[in-house]
């Protein structure tokens, strides 16, 4: 029963992309391109809510070896209901945000297309989520990368926008790697793929099993070095980064993590080397969102930063806390990008300096700040909660692993606070200028950031007494126990990091950059560095090239010409020479038979004649060997 859960999302996926074309091009289009969605996603989740309910499971027999298996447990139930609960917002703002050209231009078309792929992604997900052997987990995260590709090249007539998901699909495909290598290692080791059989697993194989885990999860995740893909990936429309940076894409890799965190965790070096790439990756990504200029690259530097807080907690040894910190960060994450998509359809452009919409936009600036300040770690908003867990994991490591997390934490507050006064802060724009004459959001786009934001003041209750605790009980994890002086630094940093955010914006008049900044705020350099040693190999390959051109394949063409010059010479004269002696032999052969035939006269005495005369020549030989 359990297969119905994604292979719903991916049926419909179908069925609307082919009924899709037929239905009205107008609001009645739109209308039932939306219940359509809103339909499957809440379909979904009712599916899932009876599975964990019922403990629903499902397997299929490929071969004698290989058995296809779904399976719900408590980090699988999480993300297979917040799923769900974030696409369907994210699908009915798709429907009225977005639109289809129809051929030959002029009018426009409900997104059709870009619904249906959203649908399939949401299926590939939970399928991921759900899997409980590697044959269908690496099923699913091929789906996974396809229709991300797809979506971020949704809108491909764009120029560079091909290029950007084809960057986005390789760096995550090099990454993809690490798992197959993870499934053979399993495999070696224990003679099946199922997750269940992992615990057999030990020696040499369970470190290339971990290894491999720990890059196809860094990359999807976009750890350091692998983060510039998220970069690439804000070509694709508002509502598809929205919903890979939530609860899809990039969350595959964190749901790994913590889904096999038994596994890695039995080998020593992988609690380092995630702490480490958390907490570079939250650091870094912090201080490249604190300088983006880009709405949306400021959203995925912190998407970047926010899931290296959740390695760092996964390596710390508390994957609930990650699992929490999972769901938070989603609702929040959703909503900022919708807003963020809102404020582009006002201004025309998602540069930060060209918004402040705050006078035109009250109720989506306010939606947007319950985001932005749950994103900065302002008490006592949701985030907030699930940060401060992940600093209390770290300090049960070491102190100064909370107070660089701490650190980590005061940067998300300083970027929360930058984006949220660039974007919807007061005195640029009011309802005279030319940003209100541009094409406005309509009502349901604003219903869906509401949506969101109110699952965000939701969660909030986890900092009522005894909700944390309850909520640990029911995924069966375990919440480090906060120390007093890791929440007043916390709390410290934050309050500093606001401050910092207002200070940044106050210095930000004008719409220039300085190239230093400009290059800090593009990942660091890194993409520079990639590309610069992506051009080394090219250089290489090329040199590699053109030595096979020059040497190896003129050795092969220089044996070719001698071959081709035997052939000459057989032609002129070997076919003469080899008929001779073909000839010849045959003509030899004739003669031993007639030679033989005149021996065999058949009368007795010649035989006889014919035996004495042998043994008499042996004797003779006998004997001259006997006197030597």
């Amino acid at each position: 029963m359990l297969w119905f859960v994604p292979l719903l999302q991916l049926l419909a996926a179908l069925v609307i992309h082919g009924v899709g074309k037929r239905w009205p091009g107008d609001d009645r289009g739109r209308a039932v391109l939306t219940l359509a969605g809103v339909a499957i996603a809440v379909a979904t989740l009712l599916l899932v809510s009876v599975a964990v309910t019922v403990d629903w499971s499902g397997t299929y027999r490929w071969s004698s070896r290989i058995v296809l298996s779904l399976g719900m447990t408590s980090a699988s139930a999480v993300f297979a209901i917040v799923v769900p609960l974030i696409a369907a917002p994210i699908i009915v703002y798709s429907a009225y945000h977005e639109a289809s050209p129809v051929s030959g231009g002029g009018a426009e078309r409900p997104p059709v297309g870009l619904v249906a792929l959203l649908t399939a992604f949401v299926g590939a997900m939970e399928l991921l989520v759900l899997a409980e052997d590697f044959v269908t987990l690496l099923i699913a995260w091929e789906l996974v990368g396809a229709c991300s590709w797809a979506l971020i090249a949704h809108e491909w007539q764009k120029a560079g926008n091909l290029r950007d998901a084809a960057w986005a699909f390789l760096v995550t495909r090099f990454g993809d790697l690490g798992l197959y290598i993870a499934a053979a290692a399993a495999f070696a080791g224990t003679g099946s793929f199922a997750f269940a059989d992992l615990a057999q697993l030990d020696g040499w194989r369970l470190d290339v099993f971990v290894a491999g885990v720990v890059l196809a999860a860094a990359a999807k995740s976009a750890q350091v070095p692998f983060s510039p893909w998220l970069f690439a990936a804000m070509s694709g429309p508002t509502p598809v980064s929205a919903l890979l940076h939530a609860a899809t894409m990039v969350a595959a890799g964190i749901y790994l993590v913590v889904r096999l965190h038994a596994e890695l965790s039995a080998v020593a070096w992988f609690a380092p080397v995630a702490i480490t790439l958390g907490l570079t990756t939250a650091l870094a990504g912090g201080l490249v969102a604190c300088l983006q200029g880009h709405a949306k690259k400021l959203l995925a530097a912190s998407t970047s930063a926010q899931y290296g807080l959740m390695w760092l907690a996964a390596g710390a040894g508390f994957p609930g806390v990650a699992l929490v910190h999972f769901v938070t960060h989603a609702f929040t994450k959703a909503a900022l990008f919708l807003a963020a998509g809102i404020a582009e359809r006002h201004v025309g452009s998602y540069s930060l300096n060209a918004m402040r919409l705050g006078r035109l936009l009250p109720g989506v600036a306010a939606a947007a700040m319950v985001a932005s300040l749950a994103l900065a770690g302002v008490v006592p908003l949701s985030a907030a909660w699930s940060k401060e867990q992940i600093i209390t994991a770290a300090g049960h490591q070491a102190s100064w692993l909370a107070v660089i997390a701490a650190v980590a934490g005061g940067l998300s507050a300083m970027y929360a606070t930058r984006f949220q006064l660039l974007a919807f802060g007061r005195g640029r724009h009011d309802r005279t200028n030319t940003a209100a004459s541009r094409p406005g959001h309509s009502r349901a786009e604003a219903i869906s950031l509401y949506l969101l934001a109110a699952g965000t003041l939701t969660l909030s209750l986890l900092w009522w007494p005894g909700v944390g605790n309850g909520l640990a009980d029911l995924l069966a994890v375990h919440f480090p126990k906060t120390r007093p002086w890791e929440l007043i630094v916390s709390l410290l940093l934050v309050a500093l990091g606001v401050g910092l955010g207002f200070l940044a914006v106050r210095r930000e008049v004008s719409r220039q950059q300085s190239e230093t900044r400009a290059g800090m705020a593009d990942w660091l350099g890194l993409p520079t560095l990639t590309a610069r040693g992506a051009n080394a190999v090219m250089m290489f390959s090329h040199g590699l090239a053109r030595f096979d051109d020059r040497a190896v394949d003129a050795g092969i063409r220089g044996s070719a010409r001698f071959g081709a010059w035997l052939a000459r010479l057989g032609e002129r004269r070997g076919e003469g020479a080899f008929d001779g002696a073909t000839n010849q032999l045959a003509k030899g052969v004739d003669w031993a038979g007639l030679v033989a035939r005149r021996v065999h006269t058949g009368q007795m005495h010649h035989y006889y004649t014919g035996i004495a005369a042998g043994l008499a020549a042996i004797l003779i030989i006998l004997s001259i060997g006997a006197l030597l």
